[in-house]
């Protein structure tokens, strides 16, 4: 029975470029789509730019262009560095949108009906020299818990703890690097206890993975606290209904930019109804997220969602940080390698293989090494896979016409446990378990090259031709596999594949079938070895 789905990742903030640190969230949740699309359940992939706050509205003003503008340069440079390396999103939008003011507006009235809003006095921090008050992202200072400096004024990104901007010890703006000082105001708070009954069911029956729960337990005994959604003019972004000064926190608005992105998608294609994917049960959501924002969709979202009449989402998908070379992502050491640096000088399916390899369904943090990069797609890639084309490609047209003929007698054992891969293969694709179906993929390479080896066709072509094309035919029979197992990883390869061996777009059902008799097109280059040089010629690039 097929299943349907709509995925999302996190919405990239429309005030700077993307990088290889947003990659891992994207490549992971693309693979997850095509996998999904491959063994034939309807999937749809859903993301925009957070097109709101403070930050964009400065960088507008320095830039001496009206927030709109700005945020739409920024979504189209966005959508091309996403094409660039094959995400597959259904359709990209804008948290700055009509839909998701509409939307919005209507969870925050719902919530207010239900008595889960209230007005506060609060003491917040305000930068004297830009005149601002500062949101929690924009104010830095060393952890309340564990004492790690320049943590943002919400949660610390070495110990998870969170807190209040107060909190923090010598704390300073981002705007300015100066003390801010301390100033009255009243802002809207979601009473987030209300909800303790129907976030705690959720979070129990499976939606997150056993560490992700027990990182939400201990929020659940210090207790859930109210959260301010509120942020004072001047501000970029939605309006409070009822207020003159008083804007949506953009982390109110940003998720809901889930929904509205699928609104006007249903809106504009006619391929679904909004409501049959966010109301009812016959959609699975899944959302794809780091580990820096679990608080936001697994505490405040499900109780959003709750309060507005929609679903919860069936899966919230968490991921580790990226580093370069072990070291954190940093401009001054030359490690924040931006995404259309990487497109000048290296294959955009070569960064795809390499996080599949390395990404798991847990939380760790992924490691980009240049050496081990280099290591691994020349030993893959191109060793283990392209190499089985190339060679086997040019004995079919030398010596067989171009076409296939039957496989060979003694290659069904082979064929048989390249095969029976297929349902641990699909079960790692589904739990996202990247890496133990990427050496799955690769042992049955493994076994197609030592059968091609120990048979040699190249030698057997110049005694008995036929024969030769009949062991050519297995072992192209082996790498059509393979490709079908690596198609959500490797989409462009695959279509060279595809083109290779004259086919339609291959499906996981095709696993189940063999090619015979039939003309295959010349081998056409798929992809190239790389060195180290190339590969370092990312690391130091201006960000």
């Amino acid at each position: 029975m097929t299943r349907k789905l709509l995925v999302t990742s996190a919405l990239p903030y429309a005030n700077g470029s993307i990088h290889l640190g947003h990659l891992v969230e994207h490549i992971q949740t693309d693979i997850f789509v095509r996998f999904q699309k491959l063994i034939g359940n309807t999937c749809y992939y859903m993301c925009a730019d957070d097109s709101h706050g403070t930050a964009i509205m400065l960088s507008a003003e320095k830039k001496k262009q009206p927030p709109e503008e700005y945020i739409d340069a920024i979504r189209k440079e966005h959508i091309a560095d996403f094409e660039g390396f094959y995400i597959s999103h259904d359709h990209y939008y804008s948290t700055h949108s009509e839909e998701n003011k509409q939307l919005s507006e209507d969870i925050y009235l719902k919530a207010s009906e239900a008595g889960a809003i209230k007005t506060k006095d609060i003491k917040q921090y305000f930068c004297e020299q830009t005149k601002l008050f500062l949101s929690d992202r924009f104010i830095k200072g060393e952890c309340p818990k564990c004492g790690e400096p320049d943590q943002y004024g919400d949660a610390c990104e070495a110990c998870f703890h969170t807190y209040d901007a107060t909190e923090l010890s010598n704390p300073y703006s981002v705007y300015s690097g100066e003390k801010p000082i301390l100033k009255n105001s009243i802002h809207y708070f979601f009473d987030l206890s209300k909800f303790k009954t129907i976030i705690y069911d959720w979070i129990q029956e499976d939606h997150v993975t056993e560490p992700v729960k027990n990182k939400l337990e201990e929020w659940f005994k210090v207790g859930l606290k109210d959260w301010d959604i509120s942020r004072d003019a001047p501000y970029f972004g939605f309006l409070i209904p009822n207020t003159r000064d008083k804007y949506f926190y953009v982390w109110l608005d940003a998720p809901i930019g889930y929904m509205a992105t699928t609104r006007h998608w249903c809106d504009t294609t006619k391929k679904e109804k909004f409501d049959t994917i966010w109301k009812s049960k016959e959609y699975e959501i899944h959302h794809f997220i780091g580990k820096d924002i679990l608080y936001f969709h697994t505490l405040f979202w499900p109780a959003m969602l709750h309060v507005g009449g929609y679903q919860l989402p069936k899966k919230v998908n968490v991921h580790g940080f990226l580093t370069v070379n072990n070291e954190k992502m940093s401009k001054s050491r030359g490690t924040f390698i931006l995404a259309s640096d990487y497109l000048k000088h290296l294959n955009p399916e070569f960064l795809r293989y390499y996080y599949a390899a390395k990404l798991t369904s847990g939380v760790d943090d992924l490691d980009f090494s240049t050496d081990d990069f280099t290591n691994k797609i020349n030993s893959d890639v191109l060793g283990k896979v392209v190499n089985i084309a190339s060679r086997l490609g040019a004995i079919i047209h030398k010596y067989g016409d171009g076409k296939l003929s039957s496989i060979s007698d003694n290659a069904s054992d082979m064929i048989d446990a390249i095969r029976a891969r297929s349902d641990k293969i699909s079960e790692y694709y589904e739990a996202l378990e990247f890496s133990k179906a990427m050496k799955e993929i690769m042992s049955c390479a493994d076994i197609a090259n030592q059968f091609i080896d120990s048979v040699a066709p190249w030698s057997v072509a110049k005694e008995d031709a036929p024969y030769a094309i009949q062991l050519c035919t297995a072992g192209m029979n082996a790498w059509r596999y393979i490709m079908i197992y690596l198609k959500p990883v490797l989409p462009q390869i695959v279509k060279g594949a595809e083109e290779l061996l004259d086919s339609d777009s291959l499906e996981w059902k095709d696993l189940e079938t063999v090619i015979e008799d039939t003309p295959i097109n010349k081998y056409q280059h798929l992809a190239s070895r790389i060195r180290l040089e190339d590969v370092e010629k990312i690391i130091g690039q201006e960000a």
